[in-house]
């Protein structure tokens, strides 16, 4: 079955997020299909970093990229993603 690696921007809503615990809480609230592959932390402006996030997720998703989004909009410290790239994948 292929998958789809999906690069995700992630803006936290504050300066003074701990980034490393914004990417446990993305994590635990993953579906158990989901999984992180990489992420990098990305400096932006003013001392405010971002999140570059490498996330595989199932090919056959309803709805593309939309679940996801919704999950990570939803996360606390999460003020906006975006989504850069969705690339299939045939083995991970």
């Amino acid at each position: 079955m292929a998958r789809v690696l999906v690069v995700v921007s992630v803006y936290p809503s504050d300066p003074g997020i701990d980034l490393e615990g914004l990417v446990s809480t993305i994590k635990s609230k993953l579906p158990s299909d989901y999984e992180v592959a990489r992420y990098d932390k990305v400096p932006i402006a003013f001392g405010l970093n971002a999140l570059k996030m490498y996330l595989i997720m199932p090919e056959e998703s309803e709805g593309g990229t939309a679940r996801l989004e919704e999950l990570l909009k939803s996360v606390e410290g999460v003020e906006e993603i975006e989504v850069e790239a969705v690339h299939r994948i045939s083995q991970y």
